[in-house]
């Protein structure tokens, strides 16, 4: 059986997904006490690609996506 292949989604990757915008995929990240409904530990966290770069595990994130859905349907 073979493992499925890691796969490195870049931010403009993750807000077409999501649907999401860059700040609120970062404000996710985020405990602010300005904005506390924002913050949400289930959200995946970004790995580090590169110097400058991150992104985010596909499959991590597919979870979260499929979770929401679950909530939204209760």
């Amino acid at each position: 059986m073979a493992a499925h292949p890691l796969i490195i989604l870049r931010r403009k990757q993750v807000e077409a997904r999501t649907g999401l915008s860059r700040s609120t995929i970062y404000a996710k990240l985020r405990r602010n006490p300005k904005r506390p409904n924002d913050y949400d530990p289930t959200f995946p966290k970004p790995v580090s690609v590169g110097a400058k770069a991150v992104g985010w595990v596909e499959a991590e994130l597919d979870g979260w996506l499929t979770a929401q859905i679950t909530k939204s349907r209760g």
